[in-house]
């Protein structure tokens, strides 16, 4: 059981104590580093947009 501090992140889809909501999806500190620093051209760049499109529309349709 995870404590009440501990949130899964979107992206890597771990548990977490730190990180940032973008809109209702909670992003790992390590993730969003990661996605900062990622250029449009690299390969890593498609998948996170992919990881937040499927989060976009997860929350959409449980809302």
């Amino acid at each position: 059981m995870q404590s009440k501090s501990m949130k899964q992140c979107k992206i890597c889809e771990e548990w977490k104590e730190e990180g940032i909501y973008l809109l209702i999806s909670f992003i790992c500190t390590s993730c969003e580093k990661e996605m900062l620093e990622t250029e449009p051209g690299d390969e890593h760049y498609q998948y996170y947009v992919e990881r937040l499109k499927r989060s976009y529309i997860s929350n959409l349709l449980t809302h």
